[in-house]
């Protein structure tokens, strides 16, 4: 299916399901597909980001992803009130690539048009290039903080992980790359292959924990996570807000994208979102499974055990590994805005 269609499809349901919800006040495309031509295919192991826009101050669950019309729609709502100003979201990391360019499925007070084109006309100036640097650097360094020692083994990994990973955040929104979530590794590492820094990019790996992760490995690996992902969807009740991404529909994102990955030379890319998996995987088990999660725990912890962060201690050593990295890391970013052409000043045209 071609973009285009794609989107067509979810613009269909936000006029016949969101914009009669009450509070509704807009919507408009976010994620990986918002760069991509209407030509372009839609890859099988991608959803459609959405974004509802309310006025209530509690926005409703995020539905999360469900399919409409052969497509798998991700859906989450947010408050007018984290889109205040411009200035709020030009500062924002993850809410700014969305304003670049006109994704606005609808718009009835004219209130997201407005913020767009003023968001739009500041994006690439630096000072907020370099504010959003930074706020992606505070989003690791309260992340890495936070991580419970005492919390259950999959919980801990998910308070590293997350953080962890953010790292090629910090660079992407440096180069005004989206900062994609299941393909952040990909990313990163075509951008520090475009900027003249890829040996930083094993650097990103080892803080992982995959930088000598083989093929075979991660495919073992793998496998592993398919067992336990059709176990955790057939069970999945408790209602986590990643529960939409363990179901069947979501499969072809979390397990066949991985794969690609890995059939096209790519392992080590595939490994956080097979971690990050995993853990959710093992978070519904501890819940509506625990029986079945302790049978499954060895291959989980196979897992762990390769990227050395198998014990509590490994991991806490592991998170302080990444914070002390941060100046480095930041100090990369500053040469990639340095050197990336479509930086302005402000004020220049």
């Amino acid at each position: 299916m071609k973009i285009v269609e794609a989107r067509k499809a979810a613009a269909r349901w936000v006029g016949q399901n969101a914009s009669r919800e009450a509070g509704y006040l807009g919507a408009y495309f976010s994620g990986s597909t918002v760069g991509l031509p209407e030509e372009a295919e839609l890859p099988v192991s991608s959803d459609v980001d959405l974004i509802i826009v309310t006025d209530l101050e509690e926005p409703p669950a995020k539905p999360g992803k469900f399919h409409v019309d052969q497509v798998l729609l991700e859906v989450t709502y947010l408050s007018w009130n984290q889109l205040s100003s411009a200035e709020t979201v030009l500062s924002d990391y993850h809410l700014a690539g969305s304003f670049r360019t006109d994704t606005i499925i609808a718009d009835p007070t004219g209130r997201l048009r407005q913020l767009q084109a003023e968001v739009a006309s500041r994006f690439t100036e630096k000072p907020w290039v370099l504010r959003r640097c930074k706020h992606a650097l505070d989003r690791i360094e309260r992340g890495l903080r936070s991580i419970d020692p005492d919390a259950p083994r999959q919980d801990q990994i998910l308070g590293w992980l997350f953080p962890t990973g953010i790292t090629t955040h910090v660079l992407l929104t440096a180069a005004l790359r989206n900062p994609t979530v299941r393909l952040r590794y990909l990313a990163a590492r075509e951008v520090l292959e475009a900027y003249g820094h890829s040996e930083v990019y094993a650097k990103l790996l080892q803080l992982l924990g995959c930088e000598e992760l083989t093929a075979a490995q991660t495919q073992s690996h793998l496998e592993a996570l398919a067992r336990t992902f059709d176990m955790a969807a057939a069970r999945a009740v408790t209602p986590f807000p990643f529960r939409s991404d363990i179901t069947p529909g979501a499969r072809p994102v979390a397990i066949d994208g991985s794969r690609e990955l890995i059939q096209n030379g790519r392992h080590q890319e595939a490994v956080f979102w097979i971690t990050a998996t995993f853990a959710r995987c093992h978070k519904i088990l501890a819940a509506d499974a625990p029986e079945l999660g302790e049978q499954l725990a060895p291959d989980f912890l196979a897992l762990l055990s390769d990227l050395g962060v198998s014990s509590t201690a490994a991991l806490l050593r592991r998170a302080d590994e990444v914070h002390r990295y941060l100046p480095r890391l930041m100090g990369i970013a500053q040469a990639i805005m340095d050197a990336n052409p479509d930086i302005t000043q402000p004020g220049s045209p």
